[in-house]
């Protein structure tokens, strides 16, 4: 007999396949923007020497020519310019290839797409040096903390290039520190990371397991990343080198040979017992567009001057938010409402597979068109949504509002915490309870299964999913969007006994619907703090961190 609590499980899935016979959201057209790095984002170096932007004509035959030495090395490091056979005692401008990165977003009322990347090539002024008698010039400089690669370098006269040198930036890479426990963060510096397709990434591996991925894209060819020591006590060995996704093994072989990288050893010296969970939320920065989800002009009175207003624009399941309305023309009870979506990615072979929905905040009746209420954030779906005040079916006032990703806590009967996150998982196949399930506990047998709990995971393709990392190798990822943002992985202990890492970092979700040219999906994004697109859109995609421990 089909017990009481799957039947009342089986209905809802039953309602929800019903409503999703209507017509899917759609996008009603691309709205591709290009999202560049935001004005006050941390960690991105000046533009390369002068900054100006030369334009100039290339004749097919240079008269001079430029010769560097070295042709080839670090950021920061020295290296000197030679022209001869240029016009004799002429003020030449010196002028250095470089290029600027944008990310590709497509910007719906309903979702938001990752389109991919793109970079735009230009020159910036160098310097400016006068030939001598004999039409020649040395000059000195230090390599830019810049895109790698190959540098094309010009002298120009009067507009046109005279002369053609080049200098290569070559990766380099510093770790910090060398030692310590299981746990111990270690921060890593990769300059010289290339502008062009095979050379644009970065992958780190931990004794040969992925860890993890990240670019220089918006950071000029540099990328500042943290992972966590683990494994046994002992030498451990990490590599980071360019790669587009997974790596590419045979780099010396490739049309990039210089984006090799290097391994550095990092010993583990003791295994300190268990570390406490944290989530780890980007800084917020400068935002490229004010679209938002959810937030469109279906069904709002045209007419209405009514203005909402919020004491915060972002917070977590559960959290308190002021709301205040004035301007309403409007008399009598008005319904309060959180714009959302309902549905998933997986089911749908076209197009979107999800339709909006409202849950229903509470009532307010306005006084002298003006009202003022607590309102709770609901269990849902992570990102941005839209707060509506609505009279009958018609919108009177909006305001945008992004529900933050969050650990769940495990509490007893008195509300005291039991675990943040982690539990020996339910062996019942049913779906997890939305308030828990599974023994909390931090403390496993090999081979027992593990969850990992969360709340307010997204639906677009920046934050819909989360990488799971163990011990420093990739596993797998866990999707928010069909559990409505409230998200249970299950992984088991192995190892071996002791102290054992978790990270989870954002990705960029390609698997439904997809789309060409989307480099880096499905893997986590290690540099998320600062080159992830979402963050020029207002999302601040966390990482989050536990340990567990293996007992006997």
């Amino acid at each position: 007999m089909m017990s009481k609590k799957l039947f009342i499980r089986g209905a809802i899935a039953a309602a929800l396949a019903a409503a999703m016979i209507s017509p899917a959201m759609a996008a009603d057209g691309e709205n591709i923007l290009s999202l560049y790095a935001p004005k006050d984002l941390k960690g991105v170096p000046a533009l390369p020497y002068t900054g100006e932007k030369v334009t100039f004509t290339t004749p097919d035959l240079l008269p001079g020519s430029i010769s560097v030495d070295p042709i080839q090395g670090h950021v920061g490091e020295k290296f000197t310019l030679t022209g001869k056979n240029l016009p004799a005692n002429a003020s030449v401008t010196l002028t250095w290839s470089t290029a600027t990165g944008a990310w590709l977003a497509d910007v719906q009322p309903n979702t938001v797409n990752y389109r991919g990347l793109k970079y735009e090539k230009w020159a910036a002024k160098l310097a400016t040096v006068t030939t001598d008698a004999n039409g020649g010039f040395t000059y000195s400089a230090v390599a830019a903390e810049d895109y790698g690669g190959p540098h094309d370098i010009y002298a120009i006269v009067n507009g046109a290039a005279v002369a053609k040198g080049g200098y290569q930036i070559n990766p380099d890479f510093k770790m910090t520190p060398s030692s310590g426990p299981i746990g111990t963060e270690i921060k890593i510096n990769y300059t010289g990371i290339a502008a062009s397709l095979y050379g644009q990434g970065v992958v780190a591996l931990w004794d040969n397991g992925y860890a993890g991925m990240g670019s220089g894209l918006w950071t000029r060819g540099t990328m500042n990343f943290t992972i966590r020591a683990s494994g046994k006590v002992g030498d451990h060995y990490l590599t980071v080198t360019n790669g587009f996704g997974p790596r590419y093994l045979n780099l010396r072989q490739s049309p990039v040979p210089y984006v090799a990288g290097s391994m550095k050893k990092f010993r583990v010296t003791k295994d300190n017992g268990l570390i406490a969970p944290t989530i780890n939320y980007p800084d917020s920065v400068a935002v490229a567009t004010e679209l938002r989800t959810t937030l469109s002009d279906v069904g709002v009175n045209k007419a209405s001057t009514a203005k909402a207003t919020l004491d915060a624009t972002s917070g977590y399941v559960g959290s308190k938010v002021k709301l205040n309305v004035t301007g309403l023309s409007a008399t009598g009870t008005h319904k309060i409402v959180w714009a959302t979506v309902v549905g998933n990615r997986v089911n749908c072979p076209t197009s979107s597979c999800w339709v909006y929905a409202g849950v229903d905040l509470g009532t307010a009746t306005p006084t002298g068109g003006a009202f003022s209420a607590d309102v709770t954030v609901p269990d849902n779906l992570g990102g941005w949504h839209v707060i509506q005040i609505k009279n009958g079916d018609q919108i009177e006032a909006q305001v945008p509002f992004f529900l933050k990703q969050s650990i769940f806590v495990y509490k007893d009967k008195s509300g005291k915490e039991l675990t943040k996150g982690i539990a020996l998982a339910d062996p019942s196949p049913l779906p997890e309870s939305r308030d828990g399930s599974g023994k909390p506990t931090y403390t496993f047998k090999e081979g027992e299964d593990v969850t990992i709990a969360l709340k307010g995971v997204g639906w677009t393709q920046f934050d819909n999913t989360m990488a799971v990392v163990y011990d420093n190798n990739y596993v797998g990822y866990g999707c928010g969007f069909n559990s409505n943002g409230w998200v249970v992985i299950h992984i088991p202990a192995v190892g071996g006994l002791g102290t054992h890492i978790i990270d989870l970092y954002p990705l960029y979700y390609t698997n439904q619907p997809s789309f060409a040219n989307t480099p880096y999906g499905m893997l986590p994004a290690l540099d998320y703090r600062n080159n992830f697109p979402a963050l020029a859109l207002g999302y601040q995609q966390p990482s989050v961190h536990f340990s567990i421990k293996i007992v006997k």
